[in-house]
């Protein structure tokens, strides 16, 4: 680890992250990149050059990518890992992690979060403010739980895949790669086709 951490991307997600570094008190310094032309700090934390900018800083800091959108950001970490970056794992001080869980690089646990027990999460996940994971879930890279979103246990989520605020998936199911889950939704089947799902039970309203 070392002693300097850089988000990129300063936006509301990107600030969130910022906040939990900060609180986890690891790191000496932490700054920005943003693509926006004309602003210079966000939350008081300096913006110190743009995304592209990130080659020039991989030998100085720790990187990590603070974008919501799944796509986008497996598309940064990729690169950036293909770079040799050092990506952490940031883990909020009033998340709950259970034994025996894993959390790869690029993974974020935010506030009020639970982990429990013999759970693994890949790289670059999301796992939102006061979601919860129970026991033995496998959920995959660049997931998104979102906000109030819970899972029972042994849920198995495919890569790229987002559960909306508040959706709810029951135990012992499986839902493939890079699907949306809606809010409120109840996923009670397992879910083998990417697309959008929504309501009570969940159904698929895409084509």
């Amino acid at each position: 680890m070392k002693t300097k951490l850089l988000i990129i991307g300063a936006g509301g997600h990107g600030k969130v992250i910022a906040d939990i570094a900060l609180r986890m008190n690891k790191w000496e310094y932490v700054a920005f990149l943003d693509d926006s032309e004309n602003e210079k700090t966000s939350m008081g934390i300096e913006i110190i050059g743009e995304s592209t900018d990130v080659s020039k800083f991989i030998k100085d800091y720790d990187v990590f990518v603070g974008i919501g959108n799944n796509t986008t950001r497996e598309k940064i970490q990729e690169q950036i890992e293909s770079q040799g970056a050092s990506i952490p794992v940031l883990i909020h001080p009033h998340a709950v992690i259970g034994k025996q869980v894993s959390l790869e690089a690029g993974t974020v646990v935010m506030a009020g979060a639970i982990i429990n027990c013999c759970t693994k999460i890949g790289k670059g996940c999301i796992i939102n403010t006061a979601s919860t994971i129970d026991h033995d879930n496998v959920i995959e890279d660049y997931v998104h739980i979102s906000p109030g979103a819970h899972l029972a246990g042994t849920v198995r989520i495919g890569s790229g895949t987002w559960l909306a605020i508040g959706s709810i998936v029951i135990n012992n199911i499986n839902i493939t790669s890079k699907c949306k889950i809606g809010a409120g939704a109840v996923v009670i089947r397992d879910i083998t086709e990417a697309g959008t799902y929504i309501g009570v039970p969940a159904k698929r309203v895409d084509g």
